[in-house]
């Protein structure tokens, strides 16, 4: 993210987890904002038209508001035509992720990106999270996971700028570097 997008994605994530906190939404702002996320990234296509500022805004409103459906909370549909509004829709992912960050600090949960050969087992994914919280002292953990079958086996754990590489390819790797050293 650029200094110029940082200065605009921090304060209306802000000003949104303060609308979140004063109605008690900020869980249910979170769920709304992982769901509108994942869609985005599920649908290149609807992450384009929402970003492109040749489109109309009416447009982009209509559009936005059929997606969202009758369900959203009306402080989001609020927030969001408020972000086409003011031609800041186009930071949108930034800013949901800026404000998921703030959610997770607010309740003291850190991110743990996984990424694994194969999609882990629930038994698995809790071992995950109790490492993590051994590893960080946080309360909770929340886990973005990734699939990336180079890896051969194993898992690479992110956590914030901690990277626990316990995956087949890193130990093949740091054998061969043990083995150059010699």
């Amino acid at each position: 993210m650029s200094l110029v997008a940082g200065k605009i994605v921090e304060p209306y994530a802000k000003a949104f987890m303060s609308v979140a906190q004063s109605n008690d939404l900020t869980e249910q702002f979170g769920t709304e904002i992982r769901s509108l996320l994942e869609l985005m990234k599920n649908s290149p296509e609807l992450a384009e038209f929402v970003g492109n500022p040749t489109i109309d805004r009416e447009n982009k409103k209509a559009v936005l508001s059929r997606v969202l459906g009758e369900e959203v909370n009306p402080y989001m549909r609020n927030f969001l035509m408020l972000l086409v509004d003011k031609g800041r829709i186009v930071f949108l992912e930034d800013i949901g992720k800026e404000y998921l960050a703030q959610l997770r600090k607010l309740n003291q949960t850190v991110l743990a990106e996984v990424t694994s050969a194969v999609e882990l087992t629930e038994d698995q994914m809790s071992t995950v999270r109790d490492k993590v919280k051994a590893i960080t002292g946080a309360r909770s953990v929340e886990i973005e996971s990734t699939i990336d079958r180079d890896l051969l086996g194993g898992v690479i754990i992110k956590t914030g700028s901690q990277i626990l590489d316990a995956s087949l390819r890193g130990q093949l790797r740091r054998i061969g570097i043990s083995l150059n050293a010699r």
